[in-house]
């Protein structure tokens, strides 16, 4: 009888051990999808599929809904904060100061899209991104150049692949030592005549920033992009590294 007493407990010991540490995620994201601007068609689709990519990479996401819990004691929950097309000034001074005081800590930060159209005033913002949005031509088809084959989640851009989005034209660099992995090839659309940025036109990069990490793309405006399996290596790995600092 004792002994089958202690194998039950055993029992019992393992299979809540396995469920503990099945349960248990590689880092937590925060989802933020604020828009004080133009809102993007494809935020819904960004958010059930980042979810998505959640449970394929086991990490958390949680969505961020009410902005009184964006401070310093809620963020120290999570390792990356996600910007999915967020647009326009945001965050109050507070807020700002939390996700501050979130990449000082050596967490990370990932902005899809229109990211760069967000909080242009606040200089450690652009710095945080990289480079800022200043206009765009009409949505089209352009061939892709891969310029470091290295970060991982690029390898259903190769060969010059043709993609069909959104090209935003970027201010001048915001800070040094911006590490550009994919660029779109000008020749192959027609930019606009005011801000085409000519052979060199970045479109997803990389750095260290004031302690943290920062992954920035510019693909992501059309809703069929959250479908797209090349699309989602691509973000997944970026939030990878934005989260781990690991490739």
């Amino acid at each position: 009888m004792k002994f089958v007493k202690a194998y039950l407990l055993l029992s019992l010991f393992i299979i809540g051990y396995s469920a503990t540490a099945f349960s248990q995620k590689q880092f937590n994201a925060l989802l933020v999808t604020t828009t004080r601007g133009w809102h993007h068609e494809s935020i819904h689709a960004g958010v059930l599929a980042i979810q998505q990519l959640g449970v394929k990479h086991n990490f958390k996401v949680d969505l961020l809904e009410d902005h009184n819990g964006f401070n310093d004691k809620t963020l120290g929950n999570y390792e990356v904060v996600i910007f999915l097309n967020t647009t326009g000034d945001i965050f109050n001074e507070q807020e700002q100061k939390s996700l501050e005081h979130f990449i000082q800590a050596g967490k990370g930060f990932m902005g899809i899209h229109s990211a760069s159209d967000t909080e242009y005033d606040w200089a450690w913002y652009t710095k945080l991104v990289g480079r800022m949005f200043k206009s765009h031509p009409a949505i089209q088809s352009a061939r892709l150049n891969i310029l470091d084959a290295s970060f991982p989640g690029l390898e259903g851009f190769a060969n010059n692949k043709q993609w069909t989005d959104e090209w935003y034209e970027y201010s001048p660099d915001k800070i040094e030592g911006l590490k550009t992995i994919l660029s779109v090839d000008e020749s192959t659309y027609k930019p606009t005549s005011a801000n085409a940025m000519g052979s060199f036109h970045p479109i997803a990069w990389y750095h260290h920033f004031d302690g943290g990490r920062s992954f920035y793309t510019n693909l992501g405006h059309m809703p069929s992009d959250f479908s797209d399996p090349t699309y989602l290596s691509h973000i997944a790995a970026g939030i990878i590294w934005a989260a781990t600092g690991k490739k």
